[in-house]
Formats: C-alpha cells, structure tokens, sequence
C-alpha cells in the first residue's frame, strides 16, 4: 500500500458517506451526485487493487496477513455496487443512507488494510 493514497481513499470515502447521508436524512432520493460519489469511492478500491498488486513486485512486501488484507479489499470492493444496486433498486431516501453508510465502511476498511500492510512484526 501507499500511505499517501491510503489517506486519499479515506477522506473521499468519508466526505461522501457523510454527503450521502445527509442528503438520506435531508429526504432526498438516490441521485447523479450520491451514486457518483460512492461510484468515486469504487473508483479509487479499484485503484488500491492495481497498487496492492504492483507494491509487492517494486519491494513494498505486506508485512502483516496477506490473505486478510486481500479479504478486506475484495470485501471492500464488492460493497459499492452493491449498494449502488440497491439503491437503483430501491429508491427512497433511506438508499441514500445505505450508500454513505457503505463508504464510511469502506474508509474504515481501507484504513484498517492499510494497518494489516504495515503492521510491525516483534
């Protein structure tokens, strides 16, 4: 992992689940901006996935569990379109709710990943 987009990951990912959410609690429904800011947050895992798979190969080794780092990005990854899913599915205001819910997730995720990575070993 990169600490510098680790960090990026997590203020995207907390600005919009606390933009989706307010807009959920404010009564509006799922629109263009909620859906493309979780579709932001989906965006930059995507880009977490390319650099998990490229830091190894230039010496950036994972000095902590490798197989539940992984578990936590492919989790990760799969929880944005599913709730942008849902939220086409079921549009009402609580959709919205869903999808900020869903990128605080994810941020707390990312940071949690970026814990696993450089976890100190001794």
């Amino acid at each position: 992992m990169v600490e510098w987009f680790t960090v990026v990951q997590v203020a995207v990912a907390v600005i919009a689940g606390l933009f989706c959410i307010a807009l959920g609690l404010g009564g509006k429904l799922p629109n263009d901006w909620t859906i493309g800011a979780t579709a932001v947050v989906f965006a930059l895992l995507l880009g977490q996935v390319v650099v998990s798979l490229i830091a190894p190969l230039v010496g950036n080794v994972a000095t902590g569990s490798v197989l539940e780092f992984w578990t936590y990005l492919i989790s990760a990854v799969l929880l944005p379109p599913l709730a942008v899913f849902w939220a086409l599915i079921e549009r009402n205001r609580w959709s919205n709710v869903i999808l900020g819910v869903v990128c605080l997730s994810v941020a707390v995720m990312v940071w949690r990943m970026n814990e696993i990575w450089f976890v100190q070993i001794g």
